[in-house]
């Protein structure tokens, strides 16, 4: 088995993944003498595909499985879809649509068998792509929130919190989405700034004729429904009004003004409207005062009975033009402002949403929460980075009563039965609420069933524990339970992570999970949150096909340091991508150089200073790596390894070893060629969890080629035991000394034009004795890589030599018949003056307030950036004219 010319992923990538399928290395129980790692994977929407935010958190969960797996753990990396109840019910109505017909002319049971049907057939995608992810889960261990077993822990969850009297039934405003005719969750509204207005009405106060108190609102409909009017109560204008009585224009109902601070003196008149039935924070003011809540719209937001005969059945928008048109007859409507402000919208129908007043079911969240509260106090779950814990308390200690109906056909239908007199009986099964009710009524009664199904983050609350049997007391919940981290967004730290650890402690009597590792946003380059509206959503499955899950997966990963989101460009993916064909290259140098595994190479009887510093270098980064990792620092890990692997190995130890391989036989060539072999081999074991793919092709190609017994798959293969290594010290340091060396004289080349082909002498003064026979020892390599004709120890310093200090020595090149000094100091002068101006022109920018206020965060932080790399340029030009013997650029 010999690697291809090229690096080219998509030769062998996807007949890896077949094969540890096959081998069923992903298996929970296969190492059973190991302990238990579990990560729950956050289920995807059984209706999504893949974007950039599931490739992020799916790579950084499957680095930590990889991890795991290969360091002896009995790992478990549970899969899974949410049947995601509005998203499905969707899809499924707009396939109806397309052939003519509508969900309401079928039955439920019809229609929610057609759903299951769009489900086998259609359902899941997201799982395969992930595999194209590389995701290493048990998928033989797949769950779906309404597959049987799931459903039953559902069912199971809902009686026993209504018998505990934590679920119950309220009348309270949710969140209306008047075109699907559901209740919806406050994640599934989207704030958009739009354009509107904020209009003035005159309240006519009572017994005060040509007296008004004027309100300021964006929403004049919904005065109908007022019943009071809000001044704070420190308004030195309105302190005199409070306790008294206004009349409601166009309706004629007496309202009191009551003192509130929820008034805000110095918004619009000071004045609100305050319409309990119709406004979250009004409600929460009506109850503070003991107000009537009127509901003036039906569920289709139109105008109820409730209000004048004019308005009844007019859409709520023409019912604003109607009503202000009214006003302004009346004039009593004293003034308008154009204004931008936020108004929520249905993410899915794209309608306005209304705070309705309905009858819903409700999770006493605030008792639940008590407890879960105490468990991240207490460090039971610690979230990393640890800021995140502060937006956990702040919604958990204001938390409200959590609405979990919803008026659709596709999920959980709540397990309620009506009898004819409403009395409601809450069971396992609708025998079971025939029995209660028999015995509640003395007779058989039939009984109706809740329509309703059950918010999808219900079922989403209990995926650590219901995915591993319960209720029922299995082997996998007793082994598996509580998991050990989870890996999700901040988005739904209190959606899901909060009822999760709420569900968790109150039914398994412990938390979920004892890590949190919340990662940041995916964005464009220029730090732009994707969206379809602008246009510059980036596929990860399009940026996989064109460079490799490999190459995508370690961008990733390498961009993920804590608590700062990501700004990907397609350019960081095709840099990975290189890094892949670096080592592709390497391996290929080793076989053409017949370097392979030897059974009985042990890293800690190398002899030459070479390998004794390579094999050290490795093992420094072994460690870094590991403890990255288990600190959830992807980002250092995946850079630990990617500079051990290009800089360390590839570009200066295989430099370094050229001349060895190509000599003689002997023990220095072999052991040289082992050690190369092996050093490799740990490498792609380091980088495996990374990049799986091309790791496990290469390692299949080493081993294949390598006589050694060794026959396991590199998925499968122990992880590198850093600790088991010793450091040579002196190796480090002679090789580090070495490689400075090299690069100073590099980089005085550069900077001074130096012609690629021009091979120049360099004398090392006052090098002490050690120096010296460094100097000497590894003399072929410092010529031969640093393009010298010579390089010896002496003391001359010839006219126009450049002068570098290396430790106690300084390196002495003498370039004055080599390149033009006077016309090099002139053109590193015009480089200065070239480069301050444009970093004064940016600083011309960054001092104008107007522009750091209107410009776009990410333009901004452009320009900052922009200015510290022509900072770094102008630094390296200043120490290039100091070479030359000029002083800085006035």
């Amino acid at each position: 088995m010999t690697l291809a010319k090229t690096y080219s992923p998509k030769d062998f990538e996807a007949k890896h993944y077949a094969a540890w399928e096959d081998n069923r290395y992903f298996a929970a129980g296969r190492r059973n003498e190991g302990r238990p790692y579990t990560i729950v994977i956050p289920p995807p929407n059984v209706t999504g595909s893949l974007h950039m935010g599931h490739a992020l958190n799916n790579t950084l969960q499957d680095v930590l499985i990889r991890f795991e797996r290969m360091r002896g753990r009995d790992t478990l990396w549970q899969p899974g879809t949410d049947h995601a109840g509005i998203a499905t019910q969707m899809v499924v109505e707009r396939q109806l649509d397309a052939e003519g017909k509508r969900r309401t002319d079928m039955t439920r049971e019809a229609f929610v068998a057609r759903v299951w049907q769009w489900k086998e057939q259609s359902g899941g995608t997201i799982l395969h792509q992930l595999k194209r992810l590389g995701a290493s889960c048990d998928w033989e261990r797949e769950r779906f929130t309404m597959d049987q077993g799931l459903s039953r822990a559902v069912t199971t969850v809902f009686v026993e919190l209504y018998k505990q009297g934590l679920i119950y039934k309220d009348s309270r405003l949710v969140n209306w989405d008047p075109k699907f005719l559901t209740a919806i969750s406050d994640l599934e509204v989207e704030q958009r700034q739009v354009k509107g207005h904020l209009w003035h009405i005159r309240y006519p106060i009572e017994g005060s004729p040509g007296q008004f108190i004027v309100v300021a609102t964006t929403r004049p409909e919904t005065m109908l429904g007022d019943t009071a009017v809000a001044v704070h109560p420190e308004d030195e204008r309105y302190r005199g009004l409070i306790g008294k009585q206004v009349v409601l224009p166009l309706v004629g109902r007496r309202i009191p003004v009551v003192a509130d601070e929820y008034a805000d003196p110095e918004h619009g008149s000071g004045a609100v409207k305050v319409t309990p039935g119709h406004d979250f924070n009004d409600f929460e003011v009506g109850r503070r005062h003991k107000l009537p809540i009127i509901n003036i719209f039906d569920q289709h937001a139109r105008l109820n009975e409730q209000v004048p005969g004019a308005y009844r059945g007019l859409d709520r928008f023409k019912a604003r033009e109607r009503i202000l048109a009214d006003l302004a007859a009346l004039e009593l409507l004293a003034q308008t402002e154009n204004i931008e402000h936020a108004v929520p919208y249905g993410d899915r129908s794209g309608v306005v949403i209304e705070p309705w007043l309905t009858d819903q079911w409700y999770v006493d969240a605030k008792t639940l929460a008590q407890p879960a509260i105490r468990a991240v106090e207490q460090g039971e779950v610690v979230f990393v980075p640890r800021q995140w814990e502060n937006t956990y308390f702040e919604w958990m200690r204001n938390i409200q009563p959590w609405c979990i109906s919803r008026q659709l056909w596709w999920g959980h239908q709540i397990p309620a039965w009506y009898g004819p007199d409403g009395k409601v009986f809450v069971e396992m099964t609708e025998d079971a609420a025939l029995t209660a009710a028999k015995l509640h009524y003395g007779r058989e009664t039939s009984l109706t069933r809740d329509t309703d199904v059950l918010d999808t983050w219900f079922s989403s609350a209990l995926w650590p524990f219901s995915t591993l049997g319960w209720p029922d007391k299995t082997p996998a919940l007793a082994r598996y339970y509580p998991t050990d981290t989870l890996v999700t967004g901040f988005d739904i730290i209190f959606f899901w992570i909060a009822r999760m650890i709420m569900m968790g402690i109150h039914f398994m009597g412990e938390v979920p999970f004892r890590t949190v590792y919340v990662h940041a946003l995916v964005r464009d380059e220029k730090g732009q949150k994707m969206s379809k509206s602008k246009g510059n959503i980036i596929d990860p499955l399009e940026l996989s096909d064109e460079y490799g899950a490999d190459a995508l997966r370690f961008t990733l990963a390498a961009m993920a340091a804590q608590g700062r989101d990501i700004k990907l460009a397609k350019s960081r993916v095709e840099g990975y991508r290189n890094f892949a064909t670096k080592l592709w290259n390497a391996a290929r140098f080793l076989e053409m150089n017949v370097c392979l595994l030897q059974s009985a190479y042990d890293p800690r009887n190398c002899r030459h200073v070479l390998n004794r510093w390579v094999v050290g270098e490795l093992a420094r980064t072994g460690q870094a790596v590991t403890e990255a990792i288990q600190a959830y620092k992807f980002n250092e890990a995946a850079e630990a390894i990617y500079h051990f692997a290009w800089d360390a190995y590839c570009d200066w130890y295989l430099e370094f070893i050229k001349p060895l391989l190509a000599g003689g036989d002997g023990l220095e060539k072999e052991e040289t060629r082992a050690t190369a072999a092996w050093v490799l081999s740990q490498v792609l074991h380091l980088l495996h969890p990374f990049m799986p793919f091309v790791t496990e092709e290469l390692w299949q190609t080493l081993k294949s080629a390598s006589p050694i017994p060794e026959t396991e798959d590199l998925a499968v293969r122990p992880w590198f035991n850093a600790a088991a290594i010793p450091i040579d010290g002196a190796a480090t340091a002679e090789i580090d000394w070495v490689i400075r060396l090299i690069s100073a004289v590099r980089a005085v080349r550069a900077e001074m034009n130096v012609p690629v082909a021009a091979k120049i002498t360099m004398t090392l003064k006052g090098a002490n004795q050690e120096a010296t026979r460094r100097l000497v020892n590894h003399n072929d390599a410092i010529r031969r890589l640093a393009r010298l004709a010579v390089a010896d120890p002496g003391e001359d310093v010839p006219a126009g030599a450049l002068q570098i200090v290396h430790d106690e020595a300084l390196i002495v090149l003498p370039l004055a018949g080599v390149i033009d000094l006077v016309a090099e100091r002139a053109r590193l002068d015009k480089e200065v003056t070239k480069v301050r101006a444009e970093i004064a022109k940016i600083d011309q920018k960054l001092a104008d307030e107007k522009f750091v206020a209107r410009a776009p965060e990410h333009v901004v932080e452009e320009q900052r950036t922009r200015r510290a790399d022509f900072t770094a340029t102008e630094a390296k030009l200043l120490q290039a004219l100091a070479r030359v013997g000029a002083g800085p650029a006035k």
